[in-house]
């Protein structure tokens, strides 16, 4: 059975236009091979002669012969890149964080994906668990890269319990594949303590920094713990002594393999300094950032935009201000000390910056991007906002000014009687929100 691709925008100009296709239509093959997927899509077109396979709006079925440059692009975008139902997670890790959450936020947050396609068009995380041959050959064949793999540990019996599926012990077997095959792989390491760090943790780093440059880099984030896992594996949350102990082994390996092979592999998340305690790195040391959307590095690339976009640029006349920052509790020493720069160089802001606990998941759970509209609601209640409230957009769904709660952000504006602001994650946004200063700046 032909899967249903229907066009969602025709380019205007484009070689599609010019043979008669419109929104609405279905392309149902190419060159006879039916496409289940935009990457099937992508290496079919890249062919400069086609035969197209379209149902029109009417039920008419045209037959339209292309010639192109080879990779010319014809112009269509779908209404689903996918065009089928993403892979959902086969396993019940004992760390799962969508197993944590309670009921009533979006639905789409407790769909469990482990999709490889995915991994490679939004940089989500896969197991490799739900795949066979065929689908690693497919990944090769289609260039699908770079690719983030959910390792944790490369013990095979020790992966199997943590992931709870007794398929998942070959994870080096499959990213050998992929890295013979030119992938190149980002790993991701969710630590539980006393679980897979200690000698565990060197195990995990000694096999997969094997394969570099390959496996480009890997990536160790404390494991999240909300209020939420009754009936759940029982996982201690890290402290400040056993993060310290982290950071030591890693920066360990870091010495070593930044001395083999001129770069460190491994990183470590920002909530292990923070955690700790202590200095969070130069913007030096995280290289070219490779896993800043795994939370690692994010306060130090932060901290330097906002300097660097400080030291080139200078704002005369910014009138009197006063606002107010909202920020989870692991970066509010850093947005903190950001807002008491700007308040000495410019006199006429004021920058209100508070600290909001995260009562919806739990204590444990400090990062802004976990932060709900009711915390907001209930710990800026009756606060001095200023003129306006600024939020970071990472508290928001990706595509809609909503928050993990279902409360909008014209829901909070109303309840807390202020505008709101919704910044980008940039260290140049952060200084024109506070100044007010127009954005194309």
């Amino acid at each position: 059975m032909k899967n249903r691709m229907t066009v969602q925008n025709v380019i205007a100009g484009s070689i599609a236009e010019e043979a008669g296709i419109e929104k609405g239509d279905i392309l149902l093959s190419i060159n006879g091979e039916n496409i289940g997927d935009v990457f099937d899509y992508r290496f079919l077109m890249t062919e400069e002669t086609l035969q197209l396979e379209i149902e029109k709006s009417d039920g008419e079925i045209w037959d339209i012969e292309v010639e192109k440059d080879e990779y010319e692009d014809l112009g269509l975008d779908f209404e689903n890149p996918l065009m089928d139902d993403m892979k959902s997670c086969r396993n019940k890790c004992i760390f799962c964080f969508i197993d944590q959450l309670p009921s009533g936020m979006r639905e789409t947050l407790y769909f469990k994906d482990d999709d490889s396609r995915m991994s490679f068009l939004a940089g989500n995380y896969v197991t490799l668990t739900n795949m066979k041959e065929d689908d690693i050959n497919r990944i090769i064949r289609y260039r699908m890269s770079p690719i983030n793999v959910s390792v944790h540990t490369t013990n095979p019996e020790l992966r199997k319990f943590m992931l709870g599926n007794r398929f998942a012990g070959n994870v080096l077997e499959n990213i050998k594949k992929l890295v013979d095959g030119g992938i190149t792989v980002n790993c991701q390491i969710v630590l539980c303590r006393e679980v897979n760090d200690g000698k565990g943790l060197d195990r995990t780093i000694s096999d997969l920094s094997g394969f570099y440059p390959g496996i480009n880099s890997i990536s160790v984030v404390p494991v999240g713990i909300t209020r939420h896992r009754e009936g759940l594996f029982k996982l201690e949350p890290y402290d400040k002594v056993s993060s310290i102990d982290v950071i030591k082994q890693v920066k360990n390996w870091q010495t070593r393999l930044l001395s083999q092979f001129g770069s460190r592999v491994v990183y470590l998340a920002d909530e292990l300094y923070i955690m700790a305690e202590t200095d969070i790195p130069d913007y030096e040391e995280y290289e070219d950032f490779p896993q800043i959307e795994n939370g690692v590095g994010l306060i130090s690339l932060l901290r330097y935009e906002f300097f660097e976009y400080l030291e080139n640029n200078s704002f005369d006349h910014i009138p009197e201000r006063k606002v107010s920052i909202a920020t989870g509790v692991s970066s509010y020493k850093y947005i903190k000390e950001m807002a008491e720069i700007l308040e000495k160089r410019y006199k006429n802001i004021k920058v209100n910056v508070y600290e909001i606990k995260n009562n919806f998941f739990g204590e444990n759970v400090t990062v802004t991007g976990l932060i709900t509209g009711q915390d907001l609601k209930s710990q800026l209640t009756g606060k001095d906002l200023g003129m306006e409230l600024l939020l970071c957009r990472c508290m928001l769904k990706a595509d809609e000014d909503i928050f993990l709660d279902n409360v909008t952000v014209r829901e909070l504006k109303s309840l807390l009687d202020t505008r709101i602001n919704i910044v980008d994650n940039s260290g140049k946004e952060f200084v024109n929100a506070v100044l007010g200063i127009n954005k194309n700046l």
